[in-house]
């Protein structure tokens, strides 16, 4: 049985408190549960005070059968950022947006460079998604093309060198297939409409609700994050990016990456968004499953 967590930024205390609160003890340094795991679903790195903290908790109850840890698009990014290709230029270009995305994490590392090698080489080996009989687990979005273009070519769920540098590749199959499951599926604002992301960035395409039916949304409902500019309108066929969505008889499936905001909810009885904005302060949330069909409000752990 499993505690999902999401996404965790470099919040070490919170993540251990959180722990503790789900019954978890530490012994000879390692979190522990007589007869449950722990499944991560990404961003361990970036924007947090504790970034080696929170990889030493995660790695060590992964290396020892006490959690899985997913790739999320920070831990992705940072492969590419210190990643070269063949010409010599690094995978993820390094822009200041970039920089200062990667910046906490940079000077929390800035005198440990081996191991920080050490845990770029571990980002290496974490799955980009995982299935069960029962539940299915991603960092951002379970689209069925993706996931099956990506077991039909990772080896593991994984990304080798050779697909790491395939993947950067822009319009390819393959950067097509992870850019959405570790990012997200977006659509462009309508009219030329832009807004301001949590970093201040402008934007002008909204990360949609992959499990929403886009034809029965407007621009405003399908949007993830509430936007106030979006209108209420129905979405033409020809503007959306794919009206494939996930399915409301289809396994339970949990994500983060979604930076939501105040007390958790389902989305649906079988969608579980884990990422509130620790980073942001928010909280940091996990959801405990026993295995049933459909998904309880009322098994959210929140620390």
């Amino acid at each position: 049985m499993f505690d999902i967590i999401g996404d965790i930024h470099g919040h070490a205390d919170k993540l251990e408190q959180l722990l503790v609160k789900l019954g978890y003890q530490k012994i000879n340094g390692v979190y522990s549960h007589a007869n449950r795991k722990v499944l991560f679903v990404g961003d361990y790195i970036d924007r947090g005070p504790k970034i080696k903290e929170t990889l030493e908790i995660v790695k060590t109850m992964a290396d020892h059968g006490n959690a899985i840890a997913l790739m999320g698009n920070h831990e992705y990014n940072a492969l590419c950022f210190h990643s070269k290709n063949k010409s010599g230029s690094y995978l993820r270009e390094h822009s200041i947006k970039n920089i200062l995305q990667h910046k906490e994490t940079l000077e929390q590392f800035k005198n440990n460079r081996k191991e920080f090698e050490m845990y770029i080489n571990w980002f290496k080996t974490l799955p980009l998604f995982y299935e069960s009989e029962s539940i299915r687990a991603v960092h951002a979005c379970w689209d069925y093309k993706s996931i099956k273009y990506l077991n039909k070519h990772l080896i593991n769920n994984c990304l080798t060198e050779d697909l790491l540098y395939k993947s950067t590749i822009k319009g390819s199959l393959l950067n097509d297939a992870v850019e959405i499951t570790l990012k997200g599926k977006e659509m462009e604002m309508p009219n030329g409409l832009s807004f301001h992301d949590k970093d201040g960035t402008i934007r002008s395409a909204i990360r949609i609700k992959w499990w929403e039916n886009p034809l029965e949304m407007t621009y405003k409902s399908i949007s993830v994050l509430e936007i106030s500019s979006l209108p209420e309108k129905g979405i033409k066929a020809s503007e959306i990016p794919s009206l494939d969505f996930y399915q409301p008889t289809d396994k339970n499936v949990f994500f983060g990456h979604y930076w939501l905001k105040g007390k958790p909810k389902l989305f649906k009885k079988n969608i579980c968004c884990l990422d509130y904005s620790v980073a942001k302060g928010g909280s940091l949330v996990a959801y405990r499953f026993n295995n049933e069909l459909s998904l309880d409000k009322n098994n959210f752990v929140v620390f």
